[in-house]
């Protein structure tokens, strides 16, 4: 049973995939999912970082003292000022071991 559900997502999954690559050439994706395919990174890169942040210890923790939530907040900060990815990288990272001694 658990390897018919694999195969059938990894199946559903390829299908998926190869439909942008297989389809013919007069078939159009309309407009507005062009537009929202667009977002897809941002939101996938999302899910993946703000757990993460909200984490303390293994524990939900949305306290000031999360060194993460904090660090992550500097991060922001920097990646929206700045827009450079490597000082983005080394602003979250700095902010990280600061709060981390401090806290």
């Amino acid at each position: 049973m658990l390897w018919g559900v694999i195969l059938a997502i990894a199946a559903a999954t390829f299908c998926q995939r190869a439909s942008f690559l297989l389809l013919p050439e007069r078939v159009r994706l309309p407009e507005f999912l062009k537009r929202a395919l667009r977002y897809v990174p941002a939101a996938v890169l999302t899910a993946i970082w703000v757990p993460e942040l909200m984490l303390r210890k293994g524990v939900l923790s949305l306290v000031p003292g999360n060194e993460r939530l904090l660090a992550g907040a500097v991060a922001i900060a920097v990646a929206w000022r700045f827009r450079v990815a490597f000082g983005t990288i080394l602003a979250g990272l700095l902010a990280l071991h600061v709060f981390d001694w401090m806290f």
